[in-house]
């Protein structure tokens, strides 16, 4: 099998769950399409100097991770204003679901990339700490400071609904 079947074959595998994790670190979906390629351009260049193809996922979250990073940096990025959809009124089934997901992807928003990362990474993807300090390029114990300030600016933002919408929080921050 050549490289670029190799290749080829990685990415049909995995970009739906790339663009996933790209997606819910930008917040929109022309700009995650563009992270993941770019990320992918970066994959398939470092192809020939990856030792185990199968270590390709983990080096292209990693490159999704710190040029999303870098694109929150360089253009400044501001957050975006939008009204509590949570505030009093509970609707039941599916359109109450509907409304605490759009709640809690609001507060995720409003994370800088850094907490909106390290969470993503964590809790959507399933990464060990490790493995998020790996893809963030940055130490365990960054990780663990940065979930935690996110899952707290997260219960600010969600107020009383915190404990529903985060049933992960308790056990994060003592992880």
């Amino acid at each position: 099998m050549t490289r670029r079947d190799e290749f080829a074959g990685f990415v049909a595998a995995r970009s739906a769950a790339l663009h996933r994790a790209a997606y819910l670190m930008v917040g929109d979906t022309s700009l995650a399409q563009d992270l993941v390629q770019e990320a992918l351009v970066k994959t398939y260049t470092a192809w020939p100097r990856l030792r185990d193809p199968a270590n390709a996922e983990a080096y292209c979250r990693k490159a999704i991770t710190t040029t999303a990073i870098s694109w929150f940096r360089r253009k400044s990025w501001s957050e975006r204003p939008t009204e509590d959809p949570g505030a009093g009124d509970t609707v039941s089934g599916h359109a109450d679901q509907v409304a605490q997901s759009q709640w809690l992807w609001e507060g995720l928003m409003r994370l800088p990339v850094r907490q909106r990362a390290a969470i993503v990474l964590r809790y959507y993807e399933d990464l060990t700490e490790a493995q998020t300090a790996h893809a963030m390029g940055c130490a365990v114990g960054t990780v663990k400071s940065q979930v935690a300030a996110g899952l707290t600016k997260l219960r600010d933002h969600l107020g009383h609904a915190a404990d529903d919408l985060l049933p992960l929080a308790d056990t994060a921050v003592n992880r």
